[in-house]
């Protein structure tokens, strides 16, 4: 009996000991593995035409001394890094991107964080066709981004920044002993839109499926976007600043946010203020998209007809004057004729941005003389 309770005293304390031990190596804290981080800088980013001491904040699309050029509210929208981009080889199966952003409003009623405020990833396929791989799902101003059981293999990136917020800083983190190399900036003359709050993004789920971005992505072409929500008006301070980028082509897609007097009164001074310092530049004119529910509405009928009839004669005026390498984009079919490519019957939804740039394709190559 006294040799039972013995064993069994022993077999309790074995017992304890390895609950103790057990619970002691499950609350041991898990070491993170070690990785490599690599700061992004506008040295690496594509989309902006301004760089280094000429930037307030990194990620700007204005220079600074635009402050105390621009209206405020072009200013304001300005640091937002809508069409901002950067690129990168990696072979690492998991990446992870950090960023700051500079304002609070992750999202808006009519468009998800993941356009407004997310950064979002495509690849380079085996074809060597850009193909999505994921987008942040932004809840506060502090993201962090990670994508994991990536395919083995070296591939390209390329990662497209918010289009409705900005960024303070942004880092790419990779496992140690993998590879990261940071791709260079394009050299080629870019594609600069010079637009509304459409061209800004709005509502597109995401950053990469805006129309400029198809578009670079389709034509492997760098684009700047310079749309600013509510406020594309063909002012010419704004053109001042078109004027000191050496673009492929000027897009000039205002219309939305004009009425029939404002496109008479700014659409020839801006042409010719363009044309002034970029003599050669093709430039294309856009019409206002149609509201998806303008067939119920005859105030918004009325507004397409009397602000298409002003940019047509502005058109037509331009041309008889002598300006060359005008090209026109009419805006009837920009949506489609279905009235279902806008979120809210004014701004497309993804499958209105991707009709946009089905539409907008053909006549940029004409412009630039692509086949």
């Amino acid at each position: 009996m006294r040799h039972r309770t013995i064993l069994s005293r022993i077999a309790f304390c074995s017992f304890a000991l390895t609950l103790s031990i057990g619970t002691s190596l499950a609350e041991e804290p898990k070491k993170a593995s070690p990785s490599t981080v690599h700061e992004i800088t506008p040295a690496h980013t594509e989309g902006q035409g301004w760089a280094g001491a000429e930037l307030a904040s990194p990620f700007d699309r204005l220079p600074a001394k635009a402050e105390k050029i621009v209206r405020p509210a072009v200013w304001n929208l300005s640091r937002h890094s809508s069409g901002i981009s950067f690129r990168f080889n990696s072979d690492s199966p998991t990446l992870t991107i950090k960023y700051t952003l500079t304002s609070g409003n992750i999202a808006m009623s009519h468009m998800p964080a993941t356009g407004v405020s997310g950064v979002d990833l495509y690849a380079l396929d085996d074809d060597g066709k850009w193909k999505w791989v994921s987008v942040a799902r932004p809840s506060g101003q502090e993201v962090t981004f990670k994508i994991e059981g990536l395919d083995p293999g070296m591939r390209s990136y390329l990662a497209y920044l918010p289009l409705y917020n900005g960024v303070k800083s942004i880092q790419v983190e990779v496992p140690e002993g993998k590879t990261y190399q940071q791709v260079a900036p394009r050299k080629e003359k870019p594609i600069v839109f010079y637009g509304t709050s459409i061209t800004h993004g709005a509502c597109a789920s995401r950053p990469g499926m805006t129309h400029p971005a198809l578009l670079s992505r389709r034509l492997n072409m760098p684009i700047l976007n310079l749309g600013f929500s509510g406020n594309g008006k063909m002012e010419a301070e704004v053109g001042a600043l078109l004027t000191e980028i050496d673009a492929s082509v000027y897009i000039i897609d205002c219309l939305p946010n004009m009425n029939g007097d404002s496109v008479a009164t700014n659409t020839v001074p801006l042409v010719q203020q363009l044309r002034e310092i970029r003599p050669d530049t093709p430039i294309i004119l856009v019409e206002d998209r149609t509201f998806t529910n303008a067939w119920v509405f005859k105030s918004r009928r009325e507004h397409h007809k009397k602000s298409r009839a002003a940019l047509i004669r502005a058109y037509d005026e331009l041309v008889s004057s002598g300006v060359k390498n005008l090209h026109y984009l009419e805006g009837a079919d920009l949506l489609g004729d279905d009235h279902e490519g806008a979120t809210d019957g004014s701004h497309p939804n993804d499958l209105g941005f991707l009709r946009q740039a089905d539409v907008f394709e053909p006549i940029i190559k004409k412009a630039l003389k692509i086949q």
